[in-house]
């Protein structure tokens, strides 16, 4: 929000330095950005969170400062002349969409001269970098920027039917902007409209139709409030972003709705003449609900700031930031809040606004608060081994959009083979699907790597993905997705291995064979701990690469969080590391080539026994002229120890020959000598 330093000074006295005034107002929750000169005034850039609508305008502004300086507040008490004809005559208002507009007010002023504004006009919105059009456009940019009320002024001529109608847009319906750009709308946007077309989109932009020009001289100007989620949806769907879209965005007065009406009146009557109808069409079909009492007890102050303010001083407070009180005893006191604080709704709020108007700095950084223990969650503790289990791996982090391209969502969907639910707002050009597999997403995230020459990258994501359901709301899951460059299936089966071992699962993952054309033949597998669906895993095929637009083939696999926190053993874990020596064996054994080492592995783990330390693949060698067709040698090591005593020669080569027993009897493995 920017303001003018000039400008402030006709609500409130500004006779303090204009450095302890940003400074203050910083310490006060509106962050000072810097300050420009400009001309003879000063361009103060404040930054304004979400919840602080109220000071989206300079009266919200010189509010704060009135409060914190203990200072007179002036505001203007507009009360323009009225004439005529009564404004019910001139044009009639209906809403038919009252759930995207709650409210809509209309004054019509005729006989209006339409020019350049004063030197002083248009000097206050340059201060702001706001350009100057004409006088009744300007007077409306300079109300709003008065008080954070948008409105709007249409040529009363060029309005067909002399009606206005507030409804929903008709699907691909279309709307000429004051920009000169013609938008398709659809339905869910709130549309001004005449009795023929649509003349302004509601809290985001007029219509070029009916804009206001040198050739005007009756107007008629709209004081509204519209929907922050319908004004938010239709500016970024649109692309279509205003000082007014900004503010309906983040909520209006609407008690101030008419004042803002009156005082754009009372301007125009003053700078473009005119005659002004009598009243005003006012239609409030879903007025906004009154804000409720709240009880603040005094107690609360010392547990939550750790100080003590006295009760005179906290009701002294919150009455001068607008707060009526309705009732007060030595415990605590009820207030209720101005329509334009609509944040002020816990007694939380209340305590946090007496702490910043009596000074952030006024609470001792070493004063007792009392504090409540709490922990971690179990999916938090998870997520914390996995991510550090990964990071060590070599992995990083990504993070992506939840909603992805059509052509993409349906790359790899091994979840569901329900379509992608469709999402009405883009957050990017075309990513209108909400996701049902995170895989598409970062092999996206590898695509942009791999464009940056950093092809070796290896990336995971945790997040959720959204599987259509029966109901009105979509299945949540949280997934983990992962992607190595080094095309190496067995390191990343052996990554998940090492991320099992950090949870302390004791559930063995077990591979199977899985048939997507994601995959390559052959190289894509379901991941199962015990008789629980873990994941799937695989390398990306010739298809999947040039649908994700990837330059190398990636290992890739996507796991169920959920399964992962069901096996997650968060006891922490000791066992004392053995103080008697290993012994080391390798084996090289002939088989089928349609045995897996994951296989071969399982059966070498259960043979071993209690002593088997590590298994170690080492290798896989071929050579059809001595082991004959369809033939391999799988090469591995293994480490035998004990946890009481040194293992004797006889024991390890018990140990030994049981391991090659199982081979030989399940996999029909024949060892080399």
């Amino acid at each position: 929000m920017k303001v003018s330093w000039n400008w402030l000074k006709d609500y409130v006295s500004l006779d303090m330095p204009m450095a302890e005034v940003e400074n203050r107002l910083a310490m006060s929750g509106l962050n000072h950005e810097e300050t420009i000169a400009a001309g003879d005034d000063f361009q103060i850039d404040l930054e304004v969170t979400s919840n602080r609508s109220d000071c989206n305008g300079h009266i919200g502004v010189a509010r704060e400062i009135a409060v914190l300086w203990e200072r007179d507040l002036c505001i203007p008490d507009p009360a323009p002349v009225e004439k005529g004809a009564s404004v019910a005559k001139l044009i009639d208002v209906s809403i038919e969409a009252p759930l995207l507009c709650p409210q809509y007010t209309a004054r019509v002023v005729r006989g209006v001269k339409v020019g350049p504004s004063p030197d002083w006009l248009v000097n206050r919105l340059q201060t702001l970098g706001i350009n100057v059009i004409n006088n009744i456009v300007d007077i409306t940019n300079y109300v709003l920027m008065e008080c954070g009320q948008p409105l709007h002024a249409f040529d009363y001529a060029k309005i067909g039917g002399q009606k206005i109608i507030v409804r929903e847009a008709i699907k691909d319906e279309p709307f000429l902007a004051i920009d000169h750009k013609e938008y398709a709308l659809s339905t869910g946007m709130c549309v001004i409209a005449d009795d023929t077309r649509p003349v302004a989109l509601a809290g985001v932009m007029g219509g070029a139709d009916t804009e206001v020009g040198n050739d005007t001289v009756d107007v008629l100007i709209e004081a509204a409030d519209f929907d922050a989620l319908s004004v938010r949806t239709t500016a970024r769907k649109l692309r279509l972003h205003s000082d007014s879209s900004y503010r309906f965005e983040r909520g209006v007065d609407p008690n101030g709705i008419d004042w803002a009406s009156r005082r754009a009146c009372e301007i125009i009557l003053d700078l473009a003449g005119g005659e002004l109808a009598s009243g005003v069409v006012n239609v409030h079909p879903n007025p906004r609900p009154q804000n409720e009492p709240v009880v603040v007890r005094f107690s609360q102050l010392k547990r939550v700031l750790g100080i003590e303010l006295d009760k005179s001083k906290v009701i002294d407070i919150l009455t001068r930031l607008g707060l009526e009180k309705q009732s007060d005893d030595d415990n605590q006191a009820t207030f209720v809040a101005p329509s334009w604080r609509k944040d002020l709704g816990r007694e939380i709020d209340l305590v946090e606004e007496v702490a910043r108007i009596n000074g952030y700095d006024k609470i001792p950084e070493d004063v007792g608060v009392p504090m409540a223990p709490s922990h971690r969650s179990n999916t938090d503790r998870v997520l914390g081994k996995v991510r550090h289990a990964l990071t060590s791996a070599g992995f990083n982090e990504a993070l992506t959009l939840s909603v992805t391209e059509e052509n993409l969502a349906d790359v790899f969907s091994p979840w569901t083979d329900r379509p992608a639910i469709h999402s009405g707002t883009s957050m990017l050009k075309g990513a209108d699907r909400l996701r049902r597999s995170l895989v598409a997403s970062i092999l996206t995230a590898r695509k942009i790597n791999e464009s940056l020459a950093n092809e070796q990258i290896q990336l995971f994501e945790t997040a959720k993905v959204y599987l259509p359901s029966d109901g009105e709301l979509p299945e949540e899951h949280r997934m983990l997705a992962l992607t190595s460059g080094k095309d190496d299936f067995r390191e990343v089966k052996g990554v998940i291995e090492q991320m099992l071992s950090a949870l302390h699962s004791q559930c063995e993952l077990t591979l199977a064979d899985y048939s997507h054309d994601f995959f390559v033949a052959g190289q894509g597998a379901e991941l199962r701990l015990g008789d629980m669906l873990l994941g799937f895993m695989g390398v990306t095929s010739a298809k999947a690469m040039k649908a994700c637009g990837l330059r190398n083939p990636s290992v890739v696999a996507e796991l169920k969080l959920e399964v992962l926190e069901s096996v997650a053993n968060l006891v922490p874990q000791f066992s004392e590391l053995s103080p008697y020596p290993a012994i080391s064996r390798d084996l090289n054994f002939i088989v089928s080539e349609q045995v897996r080492w994951a296989d071969l592995e399982s059966t070498v783990r259960s043979a071993a026994g209690e002593h088997l330390e590590s298994v170690q693949y080492r290798e896989t060698y071929r050579d059809s002229k001595s082991d004959g067709a369809d033939k391999k040698r799988l090469l591995f090591s293994f480490v035998i120890r004990s946890a009481n005593h040194t293992l004797t020669g006889d024991e390890a080569d018990q140990i030994h020959g049981s391991i090659i027993a199982a081979c030989e009897k399940t996999h029909d493995a024949k060892l080399v000598a």
